[in-house]
């Protein structure tokens, strides 16, 4: 089965309409923001809001701003993720780092930039109000200090991590943003909090999945199939499941994640061929 190309094709088309400034004193932050936001890229994330839509039976236009949110949040971690004080990379998405092009001052406000539009973009979604402020509250937390951000903290200073530490520290980082995409469909489609627990389980265990293939593939790929320097982990002394586990043990728990995923996703009612598309694609970037 094939990437679902049709979601990220109606994401693209949709982020391309958003501007973030009129005025012409910031029409340079503005420029900066979409340079990153317009990079490309599978748009994982909003094609997995936009495949939970699906899933419940949903069309996907209303759910457009939600998912574009979520990318622009991904976006806003990847540029202060690239940062000197950070990863310190020269390229994303086979294109010069923000900081790089437009200079280390711009690339981090750009990324405040980022998060704070797409806040308010979802908070302005069209919809029954509950269930716009609880997709709000989701993409919060799962960004911050109990979500993404908090990961980043874990991951720039623990040290001696040990299995079930990597574990924890990627379903922070990595994990939440992945997670709360298909959360915030569900809250925004009406599901009841009881009735979301397959649908949980099974992006939770996507988030792990996609960090080990991408620890993976930051061994074997190349920077061209990458869309940034290889071996970055590496050389910054990161601990990955390749340098705990070994390669072929990670793809081992690759392989596991991928099954557990696709057996919590057997447990949704509903028409669930998109998401498993995506869990299929992500597990066999590393093949």
């Amino acid at each position: 089965m094939s990437y679902p190309d049709d979601l990220r094709e109606a994401v693209d088309h949709h982020l391309e309409t958003i501007h973030f400034s009129s005025d012409p004193a910031t029409a340079g932050l503005d420029e900066s923001m979409r340079y990153s936001l317009l990079a490309g890229g599978k748009r994982i994330r909003p094609v997995l809001c936009l495949a939970t839509a699906r899933s419940l039976g949903d069309e996907i236009e209303p759910y457009l701003d939600l998912a574009a949110s979520l990318e622009m949040v991904h976006t806003y971690s990847l540029v202060h993720d690239d940062l000197p004080a950070m990863d310190d990379d020269d390229l994303r998405r086979g294109q010069p780092t923000s900081h790089i092009k437009y200079g280390e001052a711009v690339a981090i406000l750009a990324g405040d930039g980022l998060f704070a539009e797409a806040v308010r973009l979802m908070a302005a979604t069209e919809g029954d109000p509950a269930r716009v402020l609880e997709a709000v509250q989701l993409l919060a937390s799962a960004t911050g200090v109990e979500g993404m951000v908090g990961g980043q903290y874990v991951d720039v200073t623990a040290t001696g991590l040990d299995r079930d530490r990597l574990r924890h520290l990627h379903s922070l980082k990595t994990g939440r943003l992945i997670r709360v995409s298909v959360e915030t469909a569900l809250a925004y489609g009406g599901v009841a909090a009881s009735e979301r627990g397959p649908y949980q389980q099974f992006a939770a265990e996507l988030g792990i999945l996609f960090q080990i293939v991408d620890d993976i593939l930051d061994v074997t790929g190349t920077d061209v199939e990458l869309g940034k320097p290889q071996g970055s982990d590496e050389r910054h002394g990161k601990v990955t499941y390749v340098s705990l586990y070994g390669l072929q043990e990670a793809k081992s728990l690759a392989s596991q994640s991928h099954s557990q995923a696709l057996s919590a996703l057997a447990s949704v009612d509903g028409e669930t061929d998109y998401l498993r598309r995506i869990a299929d694609y992500i597990y066999m970037r590393e093949q």
